[in-house]
């Protein structure tokens, strides 16, 4: 979707189609009952009287096809069935998102849920979905999931809210955002079958209303709610983003280990090379922001702009701005990195001029990441899931590619339709076709962080947030992206975030 920096009040003209599907949403907000499913399962004793089959749950771990995430999840999965197997029960299912289905579309989950009804219709009574990161005490699990009536339809997880109506939610419930609630897929959430069986039904028989995948999880709880006609999310205490190993966190099934993994020494900052999309019109306005916070943190920096200002400097790639989006520019900057004019690094950042982003930490992130497979990183969007589509790394919160896949991009020869078509769309476009996986990290923003559920980032170390929106800034970044070289002053702004949450 265009991300540019320079886009008239920097709307995004899909988020507009979005918005008016989604506005019946809005209407029907105050139509929400709360309690639409009681925790009070029925007669509860009568379904403690037999504790769950670990057979009967299908796992899902929401892995990725990156090596270092591919990797992580089956490492994660030999780690279930070892629970599995030290419990003397028969061993589960446990499937990998990524090897669901041909394409990118299965970690969207909607297109696989025919799948899953096929296969495990029958003999199955619950589908739990679990991220890389989500740790699980399988006994407690089926202590939990036995409360609850397998032959009903439960949407069960840990509730987020929005405080208040936001883009990335298309502005749905703007009257009282705080009465939808959706699962914090960190905390794990779980579908029982009957559920399951008619969401694969409706799934086959009506196409998905919206072409765009913004924030999955919630739009999940939307489409499983459908105006009031479906269940809601129905919240379990024990499904818990608490820390692994915590004392808060004795009575949970499920925590988390990190949301910032770090697999080594950093990256040298030397390695990576950080380009600014900016414009004249933003060269006072959002240049000496960049200034400001983070960019004394990147060794390697250039901003690009239609006008050569030797103060900043900027360099005029020779590409004219545009009114929409920007991929003639981003692919000038894809040429420029490969060519003598830039030291030679393993890492190459976009980033748009409103976008505040942490060096330091995206520096640990990249320790993870192979520089000499083709990686391009960031905040995963999809379009188009439902009939095949791609999936692409929105600009706004950064693109991250490995020198690697930049050299596999443009041997391949795919490129711009038009100057202003939306840059990051198209790089999914192409990486698509070359088979190359989009990678998603969780940490890179699109948005501000009021746009974000306060629960969802009090288990985040974020690598960067985008916008200047009615903001200070400089006091978001400070807030939540500024780093020190003490680890003790960084645990402790870590820790005053989430007190303050």
């Amino acid at each position: 979707m265009p991300t540019g920096t320079c886009l008239p009040g920097n709307k995004v003209a899909s988020f507009c189609l979005i918005f008016l599907y989604c506005i019946p949403v809005i209407a029907a907000a105050k139509d929400i009952k709360e309690d639409n499913h009681s925790q009070v399962q029925g007669d509860s004793h009568e379904f403690s009287k037999r504790l769950l089959a670990l057979k009967e749950i299908v796992f899902v771990i929401q892995s990725q096809g990156n090596s270092f995430h591919e990797n992580h999840a089956e490492k994660q999965r030999q780690e279930i069935l070892q629970q599995a197997a030290n419990s003397e029960q028969n061993l589960p299912i446990v499937l990998l998102v990524h090897k669901l289905s041909e394409n990118e579309a299965g970690w969207s989950i909607l297109p696989i849920m025919p799948r899953f009804s096929a296969t495990y219709g029958r003999n199955s009574s619950w589908i739990f979905f679990l991220e890389e990161e989500t740790t699980l005490k399988i006994p407690k699990l089926l202590e939990t999931l036995s409360r609850f009536d397998k032959e009903q339809e439960w949407f069960l997880g840990k509730p987020l809210h929005d405080d208040e109506s936001t883009i990335i939610h298309h502005y749905a419930f703007a009257d009282n955002p705080t009465v939808f609630k959706y699962p914090d897929f960190a905390a794990g959430w779980a579908l029982s079958m009957p559920l399951i069986n008619r969401l694969a039904k409706k799934v086959k028989d009506e196409p998905l209303k919206s072409d765009f995948t913004i924030d999955l999880k919630h739009e999940i709880a939307l489409y499983i709610w459908e105006n009031g006609n479906g269940p809601s999310l129905t919240p379990v205490q024990e499904l818990c983003t608490k820390e692994e190993g915590s004392p808060a966190a004795k009575d949970c099934a499920t925590t988390l280990k990190t949301y910032l993994s770090f697999c080594g020494d950093p990256v040298d900052k030397k390695d990576i090379f950080i380009a600014v999309k900016t414009c004249r019109k933003f060269h006072k306005e959002r240049i000496p922001v960049v200034k400001k916070t983070w960019q004394k943190h990147a060794a390697l920096i250039e901003y690009y702009s239609d006008h050569a200002d030797a103060t900043i400097p900027t360099i005029n790639l020779g590409v004219p701005n545009t009114e929409r989006g920007h991929c003639g520019k981003t692919f000038a900057i894809l040429e420029r990195f490969l060519s003598e004019a830039i030291p030679k690094t393993n890492w190459l950042v976009i980033v748009d001029d409103d976008t505040l982003i942490s060096v330091p930490r995206l520096q640990k992130l990249l320790s993870c990441y192979n520089a000499n497979e083709p990686v391009f990183l960031g905040e995963r969007y999809g379009y188009g899931l439902g009939i095949g589509g791609y999936s692409y790394i929105t600009g706004g919160g950064g693109m991250v590619f490995s020198r690697k896949a930049v050299v596999r991009l443009l041997e391949s020869n795919c490129r711009c339709y038009s100057n202003d078509a939306p840059d990051d769309m198209v790089l999914g476009m192409c990486f698509n076709g070359l088979g190359i996986p989009v990678t998603h990290s969780a940490l890179f923003h699109q948005a501000r962080p009021d746009d974000y559920s306060r629960d969802y980032l009090a288990h985040q170390i974020p690598v960067s947030f985008h916008k200047h929106w009615n903001i200070d800034p400089v006091t978001v970044f400070n807030k939540w992206l500024a780093e020190e070289n003490d680890p003790i002053y960084q645990q402790q702004q870590h820790t005053m975030i989430r007190e303050e949450l």
